[in-house]
C-alpha cells in the first residue's frame, strides 16, 4: 500500500531499528537516560537554544510550552486554522485556563500580523492578558521565511508578547528555503520540533527554550503524565533521524512536485503544490467513494469527493509516485 495520508505514517528504517535496539537507556524521570539527555543537548545546541525537553508528541510539546509561557487568565494569539488552536483538543484552555485568540492566516501561510496587532488586549481587568504569539511553520506545507519570523518577532516585542514556534515541520521549511534551521528559529522564545513526521522517527517531539522556560515546561510535562522512564530507545530513533533524515527531505519535496505535475495533467484535476512535501488536489466534479476506490488500487489517501491533501515522505519512492498518478488517473 502506498500511503499518502500523512508523513506521520513512516516506519522506522532498519538502521533506525538497529539504533533503537542498541540504545543506552536509564530512568529519564531521574534525568539518567543518556540517550534522552544526548538528544536534548544535541537539538538545543543545533538550533541555538539553552535547553530542550523530550516530549511524547507535538501536541504535548506545544501544550507544555503554552503552560510554561502563560498563567490562568492569560491569552495566546494563534492562527484560526493553526494546529495549536484547531487540532490539539483545546488543551491550553482546558488544562491551563489559557484563552486562545484566533487570527487570520493568509493564503501564503503567514499569520495576518495587522490582525494580530488589532487583537492584542490592553492591560485592563475586563480582558484576558495577551501573553504569547504562536506561529506555525510550515503551515499546510507552506514554508515561512526568516523575514516573516522577524516581522512577527517585532510585533511580539512591540506588545510585550513571548513568541512560540510550532515547528512540527520546520526542517521541511529549512530544506525548501535552503537556509540553516537556526536562522528560522532564532527570533523565538520557544520552538517545538516534531521528530515523527518528515524525519521518520516513530515517536517524539522536542521543545526548546531558555533554561528557565524548559524547567517550567518540565514540571508541566510531569503533571500531564509525560514523564517517561527508559525512553532512550525512542530518543535513539530521533538521534538517528537527526543525523540521517534531514537532507533527504529534498527527495520528498521533489516527489511531491512530480506528483502535483502528474495529477495536474489529468482532466478535471487542479493541484496546489506548496513547495515542501504536500500537494493539495481539487476535482472539478465530485467523485464519490474516492478514497475507498484509490485504496482498492493500492493507494491510501484521505481524499474526499472534491479532493484534499496528499503527503510524500520517507516511505514513498519514485516508483510509488508514478503508481499513484496512474491509479488516480484510472479511478477518475
Amino acid at each position: 500500500m502506498i500511503d499518502l495520508r500523512s508523513d506521520t505514517v513512516t516506519r522506522p528504517t532498519e538502521a533506525m531499528r538497529a539504533a533503537m535496539a542498541s540504545a543506552e537507556v536509564g530512568d529519564d524521570v531521574f534525568g539518567e537516560d543518556p540517550s534522552v539527555n544526548r538528544l536534548q543537548s544535541t537539538v538545543a545546541e543545533r538550533l541555538g537554544f539553552e535547553a530542550a525537553l523530550f516530549a511524547s508528541s507535538g501536541t504535548q510539546s506545544n501544550l507544555v510550552a503554552l503552560l510554561a509561557h502563560c498563567q490562568r487568565g492569560d491569552e495566546y494569539i494563534v492562527g484560526d486554522v493553526a494546529h495549536t488552536y484547531r487540532y490539539e483538543g483545546g488543551g491550553g484552555a482546558v488544562l491551563g485556563s489559557i484563552q486562545p485568540q484566533p487570527v487570520r492566516i493568509l493564503a501564503d501561510g503567514r499569520l495576518d500580523l495587522a490582525h494580530v496587532e488589532a487583537v492584542v488586549k490592553p492591560e485592563n481587568e475586563h480582558f484576558a492578558r495577551s501573553r504569547l504569539l504562536c506561529i506555525e511553520n510550515t503551515h499546510d506545507g507552506k514554508a515561512l521565511t526568516p523575514e516573516f519570523h522577524h516581522e512577527a518577532a517585532a510585533v511580539a516585542v512591540r506588545h510585550g508578547l513571548s513568541l512560540h514556534l510550532d515547528g512540527a515541520r520546520i526542517w521541511n521549511a529549512a530544506v525548501a528555503l535552503d537556509v540553516d534551521v537556526a536562522v528560522l528559529t532564532e527570533p523565538f522564545d520557544s520552538v517545538s520540533l516534531c521528530m515523527s513526521k518528515g524525519l521518520g522517527a516513530p515517536v517524539g517531539s522536542v521543545l526548546m527554550g531558555s533554561v528557565e522556560l524548559i524547567t517550567e515546561a518540565h514540571k508541566w510535562r510531569k503533571m500531564v503524565g509525560g514523564g517517561m522512564r527508559q525512553a532512550g530507545s525512542l530518543a535513539a530513533a530521533c538521534l538517528h533521524a537527526f543525523d540521517h533524515h534531514i537532507d533527504r527531505l529534498a527527495d520528498d519535496h521533489a516527489r511531491a512536485a512530480r506528483l502535483a505535475d502528474g495529477l495536474a495533467a489529468l482532466p478535471g484535476v487542479t493541484t496546489d503544490y506548496t513547495g515542501t512535501n504536500m500537494v493539495f488536489v481539487g476535482l472539478d466534479s465530485p467523485v464519490e467513494s474516492l478514497a475507498e476506490r484509490l485504496r482498492a488500487g493500492g493507494v491510501d489517501t484521505l481524499l474526499g469527493p472534491r479532493g484534499g491533501r496528499l503527503v510524500t515522505h520517507l516511505d514513498v519512492s519514485e516508483a510509488d509516485v508514478t503508481t499513484a498518478i496512474d491509479v488516480l488517473a484510472e479511478v477518475l
